[in-house]
């Protein structure tokens, strides 16, 4: 299997910029595994296709205001720095640029003295390891210094930083949104809920993956990063309620799903659990936990690209993203949806 499989054709002005006023009016491209057909709907729809008894569930990670900028102390010289991991205590790992110079040892300050750091490790692919010195907060001194680490692709500034992370973001810990959730507000998660669907919430910090193409030829020798994960005793116990009831479990966005498929047992069902993981999902992936998928549509050649490739066969999305392009719908971060429902052909 080869990475330029999952390769297509997107004009530039179809990635979006900035966020809609209304997150819920995004554009919905329904797809269906089952009948081979596509509808194009708006979000808010989405709760037609959604059944008393069924399961959203939502990753609830909060994205950190990870991108600061400094210099070093010894030449002056600008350096950026993104958050991706904390590795105990004032450790992280985080993604420099210039990430070339950053020798161990090296001394950085960000914001006249408020926050120091010391590089401690220099890994491949712009990586290090840092530990931070401050007086204070961490966090609050993030909020004061730091923005949000907004991907490659969107160069328009984000007036609002809230527009970044989903209406139930609770528990700080990514490098990068969630992007499927960002299209829920509380009011239709309210309808959601009244119509008796199960709203389902497990965790995952989004690291640098998001940030990492595909660079290797072959899929199957790509390394795919690691990242945090958690599912409560509350989630997995509602989790196994719902399919032992013949309920669906709707993901919201590949983040979920990844959490689902590492935690879930053999035959779908779950426990509480917490770890890392760092599983690819490709093509030929047999799916244990997830029956819908609602997700964003993902940059050519990208591990998330395989993931729903992987969900509802290749030939339906390249169709289905074909079908995107064609009607105008907007890529990637702050574009549209697509929900993936009904059974999956096999062969």
């Amino acid at each position: 299997m080869k990475t330029s499989d999952f390769d297509y054709d997107l004009p530039k002005d179809l990635i979006a910029q900035t966020p809609l006023k209304d997150r819920a009016s995004s554009r919905l491209l329904v797809v269906d595994r089952e009948n081979d057909t596509f509808r194009d709907r708006t979000f808010r729809d989405i709760i037609e296709y959604l059944s008393p008894g069924d399961a959203l569930v939502l990753n609830e990670t909060k994205v950190l205001p990870a991108r600061i900028i400094g210099v070093k102390k010894e030449t002056g010289g600008a350096v950026e720095l993104l958050l991706l991991k904390n590795l105990g205590g004032d450790k992280w790992e985080c993604l420099a640029r210039p990430g070339k110079r950053l020798r161990p040892g090296t001394e950085l300050d960000f914001g006249d003295g408020l926050l120091a750091a010391k590089v401690l490790e220099k890994l491949d692919g712009g990586i290090i390891q840092v530990e931070f010195s401050y007086d204070g907060i961490f966090l609050e001194l993030l909020e004061r210094l730091g923005t949000m680490p907004l991907p490659p692709y969107i160069h328009a500034q984000l007036k609002d930083q809230s527009r970044y992370q989903t209406v139930y973001a609770k528990k700080l810990g990514s490098a990068a949104a969630p992007t499927a959730g960002l299209h829920f507000t509380p009011e239709l998660l309210e309808q959601i809920s009244a119509k008796g669907i199960k709203i389902v919430k497990i965790t995952l910090h989004v690291g640098l993956g998001t940030f990492r193409p595909v660079e290797v030829e072959d899929v199957q020798a790509h390394k795919m990063h690691t990242e945090s994960y958690e599912i409560s005793a509350e989630a997995a116990e509602t989790l196994n309620r719902v399919k032992n009831a013949g309920g669906k479990i709707v993901a919201v966005g590949t983040t979920t799903v990844r959490t689902l498929e590492t935690a879930a047992r053999e035959d779908g069902s779950f426990e509480a659990c917490s770890g890392e993981t760092s599983i690819f999902i490709y093509p030929g992936y047999k799916f244990r936990a997830v029956d819908y998928l609602i997700t964003n549509f993902h940059l050519p050649k990208s591990t998330l690209l395989m993931l729903v490739s992987a969900f509802a066969g290749e030939d339906l999305i390249k169709r289905a993203y074909a079908h995107a392009v064609r009607e105008q719908y907007r890529f990637f971060s702050f574009g549209d949806a697509m929900l993936i429902t009904g059974e999956k052909h096999e062969g």
